[in-house]
């Protein structure tokens, strides 16, 4: 699968970008999503190799449709991008706030994925792997404080982890639709994320893991970056 064309969105920084970086490294060419074609191009300029520009923002049917109009093949799509807005229980949250992460870490999600299916139907080994969040689990709940911080885009991400599952079922055969829990790391996602000392690189590992599956491999999953299932 070392020829492959796979798009990373969210792909300019953070975990995204050294996603991008590992696939690159694999052999594949990577099609680099970004909302602001600038902080793009700078994050291509670094990469260098196979890596392309694709400017695309995953909250707006117009990007969408115009990003997947000039793509030609596509292997592995690699749905990266996601924010965090707000860190408080569901009574501190408001509404306006749980719609905007619901945009782009749901919505964001189908829409981009539905957008590239007719193009991933062609391959003929269609991966899509959905970058999660371990706090998403319900199951696993207790293992986080029990404090309902953070509601909002816990809450967005556990129905991210429905629609991978989802995704996966309605797919079938050839597909490959996953979840990843990338655990905590060094970005600019919120305050926690911004102090912790995780390498993002260590996350993309997973993430590349799950890209390049063989045609034996799981479907309808959710697992850590160090590649064990976590509870839904």
């Amino acid at each position: 699968m070392n020829d492959s064309t796979a798009l990373v969105t969210g792909a300019n920084k953070g975990i995204g970008k050294e996603i991008a970086r590992a696939l690159l490294a694999a052999g594949c060419t990577v099609l680099l999503g970004s909302r602001d074609a600038e902080r793009g191009q700078r994050a291509v300029d670094e990469l260098g190799g196979g890596a392309r520009l694709l400017v695309l923002d995953v909250t707006g049917e117009d990007s969408i449709a115009a990003a997947a109009s000039r793509v030609e093949r596509l292997d592995i799509l690699v749905n990266n991008a996601g924010i965090s807005v707000g860190a408080g229980t569901p009574a501190e949250a408001t509404a306006d706030e749980l719609r905007r992460m619901y945009e782009t870490n749901v919505f964001g999600v189908l829409a981009v994925t539905n957008a590239f299916l007719p193009l991933l139907r062609r391959s003929a080994h269609p991966r899509i792997v959905n970058v999660s969040s371990g706090t998403a689990s319900l199951n696993g709940a207790g293992q986080f404080p029990v404090t309902g911080k953070s509601a909002g885009y816990r809450s967005s991400k556990a129905a991210l982890n429905a629609l991978t599952l989802y995704y996966a079922q309605a797919l079938g055969d050839g597909f490959k639709v996953n979840a990843l829990a990338p655990g905590l790391r060094r970005t600019d996602l919120n305050a926690r994320a911004a102090a912790s000392d995780g390498d993002p690189a260590e996350a993309a590992a997973g993430a590349v893991r799950l890209a390049l599956l063989p045609d034996d491999g799981p479907t309808g999953g959710f697992f850590s970056w160090d590649g064990t299932p976590m509870p839904w």
